[in-house]
């Protein structure tokens, strides 16, 4: 009895905590799909233009990431950029039903989502979902137009905190956290094996006084959306850890995805890679490794290093000013298009100095 009612209470999870984020979008969008494991989140201007998805990460924490707070959205800063048709992947964190959900049933509902929405388009791939989209683009060339990784871990052969931690660990222990969680990863146990909380100012890429109310609600966002963890289904997870992160079979070409055998070869569209100089989950090296992997011929790779962290390449405000608009530009081009890293840095530099002035004098 006494490990039934255990059962009973792991699985009694407010909704608005497993199903939802209990904060407000930043940007005003509608639901256009309903998927099992996503909803698809339409931030469009307007019906025509060329769509462009932003394929969220699905670990630790939820797609809000890509939509946190004025100033500090790549929402926000794509559609300023001129991306009048914009979609997100809202990923469900993961009930006890879905806990046999491998990667081949998310890369499905992502090709219905991208079918709803009408292929060709230009695909964002931020970190995890940065893999995801690689594979997908791979299995599916034809469906993607451009693609953008973002402080995406694919070749583990080049070290990183995370491929180390992986390598490090006995499979059993992962196992073990799986068949702890009934069958899913827990986000709360998931976050445990990360370190410290992360900084948010240096995250945010801003001071933020203690006596400045609305640093105090950046604060207090920050910290609630921290603590909005995902569950995973286990099947996915560790098909994650051993395919991805163990034996490398995305980046060697063995990774079978729906049936077929990935080639990234395959893949010759445009792409564009953004890395962060202090990235430390996915290291610069290892974020720009992917270019040698894919098919795509070096004149249509467009690769940047932006001054930030993990974290700040998707909510840093200098790199969401200088970074992003970039972004933006090279999607909305139809010749291919490299970016100077040396030309790219020295913008970034300038629009920080700038916002750190505007700060000072308040």
């Amino acid at each position: 009895m006494d490990a039934c009612l255990w059962w009973m209470d792991r699985d009694m999870d407010p909704p608005a905590q497993r199903d939802g984020s209990s904060l407000a979008w930043t940007t005003p969008n509608r639901i256009a799909l309903e998927l099992a494991t996503l909803r698809l989140r339409d931030f469009s201007r307007r019906a025509s233009g060329h769509p462009v998805l932003i394929c969220a990460p699905y670990a630790l924490h939820r797609a809000l990431i890509a939509d946190f707070a004025p100033r500090h959205s790549i929402v926000e800063a794509l559609k300023r950029g001129g991306v009048d048709r914009l979609f997100l992947t809202d990923w469900r964190s993961a009930s006890p039903d879905m806990r046999f959900l491998s990667i081949d049933n998310y890369l499905a509902d992502l090709n219905v989502a991208i079918d709803e929405i009408g292929p060709p388009l230009d695909l964002i791939g931020l970190c995890q979902g940065g893999w995801m989209s690689l594979l997908y683009a791979a299995r599916f060339p034809e469906k993607v137009r451009r693609l953008v990784l973002v402080g995406t871990p694919v070749d583990v052969s080049v070290e990183s905190e995370l491929s180390q931690m992986v390598a490090h660990a006995a499979t059993g222990v992962f196992e073990g956290l799986v068949t702890s969680g009934g069958g899913l990863m827990r986000g709360a146990d998931l976050i445990r094996l990360w370190r410290s909380k992360p900084d948010i100012e240096i995250a945010l890429q801003r001071s933020l006084p203690l006596e400045d109310s609305d640093a105090a609600a950046l604060r207090e966002r920050f910290a609630r959306w921290h603590g909005e963890t995902l569950d995973l289904p286990g099947v996915f997870y560790l098909e994650a850890v051993e395919r991805i992160f163990r034996e490398n079979r995305l980046a060697n070409g063995s990774f079978v995805a729906l049936g077929r055998e990935v080639d990234l070869k395959r893949l010759t569209g445009p792409v564009y890679l953004l890395a962060g100089s202090d990235d430390e989950i996915v290291p610069r090296a290892q974020a720009l490794a992917t270019a040698q992997l894919l098919g795509t011929p070096p004149a249509l790779i467009a690769s940047e290093v932006a001054p930030s962290t993990h974290l700040g390449l998707f909510i840093g405000r200098t790199t969401l000013a200088a970074t992003w608009p970039r972004v933006a530009a090279w999607l909305s081009r139809e010749e291919s298009a490299r970016i100077s890293t040396q030309i790219s840095s020295q913008i970034s530099t300038q629009i920080s100095n700038q916002i750190s002035t505007q700060a000072a004098s308040g």
